[in-house]
């Protein structure tokens, strides 16, 4: 989901996507409150626009919606970054299996590019070249939906996405990079799911989310 409103579909869908990509990547700060003069400004979009705008993303978990004290950013805490991690775990593992059972030539290629994109980025910041990490986070979420993709319900795909955004804005926070732990976690679900191998690749995910946990809470910066 990293990327209707029904005033203005261009301007409302835009500044939807912009709110919630600058929630998720830490540019909106947890607890910040969201000021609709301010924010009209800053986005584009009208106050009864950005009012419906914040009224989808609190749906989604993002914002709260304070009835007449308006809407701030979701708090972080070490708990419910380990509710996410659960959630996605539980979703994600079964997802896999159901791609690696059923997917075909053209989902081995999606996977393979994926990983390639992912890769030549992981190499980059082991290179000591940080400047580009919501690039490095678009291609990882980009290899996991791929690994996924042969499922067969959209409606678990979107699920998926929505609770990995949610993870991710975790990591975001937390900057929250793992090095070579988490390339060849990567590595290894790729070669486990090209060898349909969906027994070692469930124990790869589940070390890769709860590895990525142990991580981000490390530092202290999410209590």
């Amino acid at each position: 989901m990293l990327d209707q409103v029904t005033a203005n579909p261009s301007i409302g869908e835009s500044a939807y996507h912009r709110i919630r990509s600058d929630i998720i990547f830490g540019r909106l700060a947890p607890g910040q409150k969201l000021r609709l003069d301010r924010l009209k400004d800053a986005y584009g979009a009208s106050v009864s626009t950005l009012r419906e705008i914040l009224n989808r993303v609190s749906s989604e978990g993002l914002v709260l919606a304070e009835g007449q004290r308006g809407f701030e950013v979701a708090p972080v805490s070490a708990g419910n970054l380990k509710e996410i991690a659960a959630l996605r775990l539980l979703l994600e593992s079964h997802a896999l299996e159901q791609s690696i059972a059923a997917g075909d030539m053209d989902w081995e290629g999606r996977i393979v590019s994926a990983h390639h994109k992912l890769a030549s980025m992981e190499a980059r910041m082991k290179s000591g070249d940080m400047s580009q990490t919501e690039t490095w986070k678009r291609y990882d979420w980009e290899f996991h939906q791929a690994l996924i993709s042969a499922c067969g319900s959209a409606v678990l795909m979107d699920t998926q996405a929505a609770v990995f955004d949610k993870y991710l804005r975790y990591q975001m926070i937390a900057l929250s990079y793992r090095g070579d732990i988490a390339a060849d976690e990567h590595k290894a679900l790729l070669d486990s799911a090209l060898a349909r191998d969906a027994a070692t690749a469930k124990v790869v995910l589940e070390r890769h989310v709860n590895g990525g946990v142990q991580h981000a809470l490390a530092n202290g910066s999410i209590r």
